[in-house]
């Protein structure tokens, strides 16, 4: 296992089904502000299905697929970033992200995901990274903007959440623009 110093007392390292209590007390602690635009609250409502969420996904990376880190202040669990889709093939992948409350503002996410696509370009040798996001997400939005990606459009209404069709924002960068920039 590795972590990664975002900050003096903030950490980034791997989600891994071990950590399911962690995960599910930190989701329990932020479930309505998470569960607004990212559907883990809604997945992980026990310890067993916390279990599963996060054994998927572990089956996922070593797959070589998708693939979840949480950031840790403190030494608590406070939200993570992620790669919903991570296909080396086709050398495109996406990046995400989620924060409770006790998280926000500090900007880990920026940071954890300039680490995360700082691997996937130099190390991995992605061409394209993608940020999907509900127009609604400001802040995530802000996130994007930070990172440098450029706005492609919006999908109408692609994107059921919460039984409210919502619609999601589409920004890329590609891997030339990403190494123009210093290594993380």
């Amino acid at each position: 296992m590795f972590a990664i110093d975002l900050a003096d007392d903030a950490q980034l390292f791997p989600l891994e089904i071990w950590h399911a209590e962690e995960f599910l007390a930190h989701i329990d602690r932020g479930r309505e502000f998470i569960g607004r635009y990212v559907g883990f609250p809604d997945r992980a409502t026990d310890l067993e299905s916390a279990r599963r969420l996060l054994g998927a996904n572990a089956e996922s990376a070593a797959a070589d697929g998708r693939r979840l880190y949480g950031i840790r202040v403190d030494g608590t669990l406070v939200g993570g970033v992620l790669f919903p889709s991570f296909d080396a093939a086709s050398g495109n992948c996406e990046v995400g992200c989620w924060m409770e409350p006790a998280g926000a503002g500090r900007g880990l996410v920026t940071k954890a995901c300039r680490v995360l696509i700082d691997w996937a370009v130099r190390e991995r040798g992605m061409h394209r990274v993608e940020w999907h996001v509900a127009t609604g997400n400001k802040k995530s939005i802000a996130v994007a903007e930070r990172l440098g990606m450029t706005r492609e459009g919006v999908m109408r209404q692609n994107h059921l959440h919460r039984g409210v069709r919502q619609d999601t924002e589409v920004w890329s960068l590609l891997a030339h623009e990403w190494t123009a920039t210093p290594a993380v």
